[in-house]
């Protein structure tokens, strides 16, 4: 790996664009060959994950939203599909549907260091611009290797979370350069095209914070229609704002760091293997990634604790990330509010210990039904639970090695009689160092899981089959990518939506 200093620079300096970051990703992506045989089975199993939660999220109502809008940009042969439907639409468009069905219910994959991400998030773009230029199952494999291999980079390198700038300006450059490897398109475009994408899809983290709306779904579907769009002009030859990240006016100096700022970007270097896909995870469980292993240990905790109507307290000694962002440092009262919307909730990692400590499980679905959040005993339980920062679990959560790195917490239950019962939780089960690794066999269960009732097990075998030949899938195969449903009730939830302009 090559160390990459990031630092801001006057414009008087010239900055060649060599030196650029934006250029070392866009170098990175377009120097993207032959593929890693365990990187490639793992973005298989990221297609097949992303389908999962894309079709247990059709009849919500963001999804159908983001669908409606998309399908009133029709488009005659070739377009992408989106999910749900038998329409193409112009690719675009398809990645603002298909990211958000993919991104409603929180399910998908993640990566933690420096700042957070879902880099399952570029998939859906990548996936439209294959189907629509006519790209091959292989063509699309090398796209999402690179685009993970520069999202986890930035993730590792650049915090922008401790600025409050939302995680998809990672996102953005990400995808961009997961366009320019799957296109094989020249170094100078991609590097254009990471530099409008990372101008137009900064903005801060309020869509994660307090009431969190449907936007949070929406967030990362933005951002692969702002690539897709920024390669289409990068193409064309035009130019964008440079350095983007560098600059004095740029997003290091006013976005993040200030003037001051000085980041290093590890990257891989020519001929490297693309591996950081191997570092990423999935969720076992619908909320937010830190909520992961709180379920675990609090399924595990259930058996201990007897009659809940005795806890007195639960504190959650966990990392400053979980304590701030989704705990009772956010001090955010919406995190306790019973009517809070699903979105809140399932950042809300009180809420969240409160449900699968009372129900030893977790479900996409009930675990956040409004009649589940106002249940009586569960308010109750839940009012009493209260996160606190441990600088040790920090440090963990930070930890440069992946095998010792930990997302959990400590809990610590005292009983009405004074009794304290103890337990705490390094990593998720599903972790790749937890109790029960997600492998390939776990990816195709999650699916199967999540499309019960909605896609035919024939069907769900073929999508299977496809997703699972990837590599050797033609240009007019990609279709098998996205799993038949029922489109006659899709359509018929969609009739009921409000309409807008389009």
């Amino acid at each position: 790996m090559i160390e990459h200093h990031v630092r801001v620079r006057p414009s008087a300096d010239r900055l060649p664009r060599e030196d650029q970051l934006a250029w070392k990703l866009a170098a990175v992506a377009t120097g993207t060959g032959e593929l890693d045989a365990d990187s490639t089975a793992m973005a298989v199993n990221r297609v097949i994950d992303n389908a999962s939660v894309a079709v247990a999220s059709l009849l919500r109502r963001p999804v159908a939203v983001a669908r409606a809008q998309a399908t009133a940009h029709r488009t005659s042969t070739p377009g992408a599909t989106v999910f749900g439907t038998h329409v193409r639409v112009s690719p675009e468009w398809a990645a603002w549907a298909n990211g958000t069905a993919v991104r409603e219910l929180d399910f998908h994959d993640t990566y933690l260091a420096a700042d957070y991400s879902h880099p399952g998030d570029n998939i859906p773009p990548l996936l439209a611009v294959a189907q629509h230029t006519g790209r091959t199952g292989s063509d699309l494999l090398r796209g999402i290797v690179a685009a993970y291999e520069v999202h986890v980079a930035l993730v590792k390198g650049i915090c922008l979370h401790e600025h409050r700038i939302d995680h998809v300006a990672h996102l953005g450059a990400a995808t961009a350069c997961g366009l320019g490897a799957l296109l094989r398109l020249p170094t100078e475009t991609v590097y254009q095209a990471v530099q409008q994408t990372v101008h137009t899809t900064t903005a801060t983290r309020q869509s994660r914070k307090g009431e969190i709306s449907s936007w949070k779904a929406y967030a990362p579907a933005f951002a692969g229609k702002a690539a897709i769009e920024a390669v289409d002009r990068a193409m064309r030859g035009e130019t964008s704002p440079s350095p983007i990240y560098e600059g004095e006016d740029g997003f290091l100096a006013w976005m993040l760091n200030g003037p001051k700022s000085d980041y290093t970007v590890l990257l891989p270097e020519a001929g490297e293997p693309r591996r950081a896909i191997l570092d990423t995870y999935t969720k076992q469980h619908s909320a937010e990634y830190q909520a992961q292993a709180i379920i675990d240990l609090a399924r595990r905790l259930r058996e201990r604790t007897g009659p809940l109507d005795r806890v007195r307290s639960v504190v959650l000694h966990t990392s400053h990330h979980t304590h701030h962002v989704i705990g009772s440092g956010a001090n955010d009262p919406q995190k306790y509010d019973p009517t809070a919307s699903r979105e809140t909730l399932d950042h809300s990692v009180p809420y969240i210990f409160a449900v699968a400590l009372e129900d030893g499980t977790w479900h996409h679905e009930r675990s956040y039904a409004p009649e589940r959040a106002r249940r009586p005993e569960t308010v109750e339980l839940w009012q009493k639970i209260t996160t606190v920062e441990d600088p040790e679990w920090t440090r963990r959560y930070h930890d440069p090695d992946p095998d010792r790195r930990a997302f959990g917490g400590r809990a610590v239950i005292t009983l009405d009689d004074g009794t304290v019962i103890e337990d705490e939780l390094a990593v998720a089960d599903a972790h790749p160092a937890g109790a029960r690794p997600f492998d390939r066999r776990a990816y195709t269960g999650k699916f199967r899981t999540l499309a019960e009732g909605i896609v035919a097990v024939a069907d769900q075998d073929r999508f299977l089959a496809a997703a699972e030949q990837l590599a050797e899938l033609g240009a007019s195969d990609l279709d098998g990518l996205f799993p038949a449903v029922d489109t006659d009730a899709v359509a018929a939830y969609d009739e009921g939506l409000p309409k807008g302009l389009f």
